[in-house]
């Protein structure tokens, strides 16, 4: 595909842009990258993505596709002589992979967003909750994909890690929600024994 036009249309804090630019630099490809402003959205965007209106769009030869997911799994295919291939060749393999690229974005990145963005301490809570599951999920199945090597897929990165790459620091925000859930716990210990007393 040696000449092909490849357009993105992005924003920088996008963490679906990032999957797709991850994508583009592990298959080794040339791309212009257009940076998108969500307050006035370009006809470009606008015509690309008609439904919803979003980024990421690829433009490959005129040609629009939406939905980082989609994206990933169209450059592993449409370039597939070009770096590494981004989805395992088995269909068994390449199936679980797409499982847990879904479960990043509807799981985790769902809870991320209830756990920081919530208005109140209770959807906050809930949002933790649902967060610290998804990752402990999501790590199980890191250790069972990968079979102790570096990456979900094995040897090699490939789209799973990707989407993985560009998620908000969890580990991060796990570790505080554990400090936190400790906290909770010694003070509502704290606030118990004072009422026996």
């Amino acid at each position: 595909m040696a000449g092909a036009e490849v357009k993105v249309l992005g924003q920088w804090a996008s963490v679906w842009v990032c999957r797709v630019r991850i994508a583009l630099h592990l298959k080794g490809l040339d791309y212009e990258y257009v940076e998108e402003d969500f307050n006035n959205k370009s006809d470009l965007l606008l015509t690309s993505n008609p439904v919803h209106k979003k980024v990421p769009v690829l433009i490959h030869n005129g040609k629009p596709i939406c939905e980082s997911r989609i994206i990933v799994q169209y450059l592993d295919e449409a370039f597939f002589g070009s770096g590494p291939s981004l989805l395992p060749v088995d269909p068994h393999q390449r199936a679980i992979e797409r499982f847990w690229a879904a479960y990043i974005d509807d799981k985790l990145v769902v809870s991320w967003v209830q756990a920081f963005k919530a208005k109140t301490e209770e959807e906050k809570a809930e949002g933790i909750k649902l967060l610290l599951a998804a990752m402990e999920a999501l790590e199980g199945a890191l250790r069972e994909c990968s079979k102790g090597k570096p990456f979900f897929g094995g040897d090699c990165v490939g789209a799973l890690d990707a989407a993985e790459a560009v998620l908000p620091d969890v580990g991060r925000v796990v570790e505080f929600a554990k400090i936190r859930r400790t906290q909770q716990a010694a003070a509502e210990a704290a606030s118990a024994a004072a009422k026996k007393n």
